[in-house]
């Protein structure tokens, strides 16, 4: 849930019950706000860094160099193509109308005058910001089918699910739809962008299937240090990630930045530990591993938790993402190459479910709406992310089909094994 919309108001929980309280953000054309307009250009230029180049640079640096200049490629393209097709249409389903389940096409093409304000930013800046979420969402899926796509496939899937997944989830969790209206608690994505995200990623993985040598025969990544520096720009991005959707400059983006980076820091710990136990030593990769479960696990919760629930909930994101690549790979045999679901979905559920807890004001957290105590809010987190689970799952089945009958999803075997950098855009990464 977006929150922090007007100036004046002395008390975060105040702030957070009138956000609950309003089925949308308001459209007026009065004044914006200096100070909001200020913070949210900085973390909306925060966000699209996370894509480029923080994921380009994580998820390049853990598959073979033959493929890893295609996974660039990927993300640059996602970012293309999704920006124009917000313009066109996406951030209208998302953000307009009052349906409880779409939005409308009144948005198409940003037909506001230049002063028009949304909450207490400009409505261009408010699209721009949530612009950056809509890019960074299908840019996840990518981790799932690195090394064995069709390039045609990426950009045609990532159009459809787009409009088919994402605007409608956004719609239902932040654009005045049925789950905001039953107050569901999402302060920055953990339904919207992780739980779509990881499960879509899943499935189209299974739906493509394993690369060659799954799970035991698989090149190690081919530059480890590269992957640290992506994840080191996408924890620095977080911070616009998190806290600028308080859309403001206030108490609420303060909370929401010190629990990101609490979250972050203790699940990298964690995830480091359990290595040093498990091997005897830990990886750089498996810590910065941690540190991306961290993030995502305290993202729908940021904005709502205190200090020390944000250090429980990166320890406990750790040993349950952990176990959850293990079982992904290992036990349902599915090559979701880089861990989206593991990390980015199981994540993301996790602290949905538990931000219904850890939200308490016994606990230091902002509380909850009124009438609403935690196990009606409880209540609200699972259905919406059934629902969620369901649509996304669902959808992307349909969607991968219709790929696969059109340009073909599945990258021809001489191409995947001379690498698609090469055989897809005729580049390598590096030249000797």
């Amino acid at each position: 849930m977006r929150k922090g919309l007007w100036a004046g108001v002395p008390a975060a929980v105040a702030v957070a019950m009138a956000a609950w309280a309003t089925p949308a953000l308001a459209q007026t054309a009065g004044a914006a706000s200096a100070a909001d307009t200020a913070w949210l250009l900085t973390a909306t230029a925060l966000v699209l860094l996370m894509t480029l180049p923080g994921l380009a640079l994580f998820y390049a640096g853990l598959v073979r160099v033959k493929n890893a200049l295609s996974v660039m490629t990927h993300c640059v393209a996602i970012a293309c193509l999704v920006s124009v097709l917000w313009l066109a249409g996406g951030y209208s389903l998302s953000f307009s109308g009052e349906a409880p389940l779409i939005g409308d096409l009144g948005r198409v093409g940003l037909p506001v005058a230049r002063a028009t304000v949304k909450g207490s930013v400009p409505e261009s800046l408010f699209f721009m910001f949530q612009m950056t979420f809509a890019i960074i969402t299908p840019g996840l899926i990518v981790g799932a089918f690195v090394e064995r796509i069709r390039f045609g496939a990426v950009l045609m899937f990532s159009a459809l699910w787009l409009l088919v997944v994402y605007a409608p989830v956004a719609h239902w969790v932040w654009g005045g739809g049925w789950l905001m209206q039953r107050h569901v608690m999402d302060f920055a994505g953990g339904i919207v962008v992780h739980a779509t995200a990881g499960v879509s990623a899943l499935v189209l993985a299974w739906r493509i299937g394993p690369r060659d040598g799954f799970p035991r025969d698989l090149s190690p990544p081919h530059n480890p240090g590269m992957t640290m520096i992506g994840a080191a720009l996408l924890w620095v991005g977080w911070y616009g990630f998190n806290a600028g959707s308080a859309l403001a400059a206030n108490a609420d983006a303060a909370a929401a930045l010190m629990a990101t980076h609490l979250s972050a820091a203790s699940a990298g710990l964690v995830w480091a530990l359990i290595e040093w136990r498990r091997f005897k030593r830990p990886s750089m990769v498996g810590l910065v591993t941690g540190v991306v479960a961290g993030l995502a696990t305290v993202t729908p919760a940021s904005g709502f938790i205190g200090p020390v629930a944000a250090v429980g909930l990166g320890a406990l994101a750790s040993l349950v993402c952990y176990q959850a690549v293990e079982i992904v790979k290992h036990r349902l045999k599915v090559d979701d190459s880089l861990d989206v679901f593991a990390v980015h979905g199981v994540g993301g559920m996790l602290g949905t479910l538990l931000v219904s807890v850890l939200a308490s004001a016994a606990l230091g957290g902002a509380g909850y709406a009124s009438g609403m105590d935690m196990a009606a809010q409880a209540g609200v987190q699972a259905l919406g992310l059934a629902a969620t689970v369901a649509w996304s799952a669902i959808a992307t089945l349909v969607l991968a089909e219709i790929v696969k009958r059109t340009v073909g999803l599945r990258a021809r075997d001489e191409a995947i094994e001379e690498g698609l950098d090469m055989a897809a855009h005729g580049e390598r990464a590096s030249n000797p």
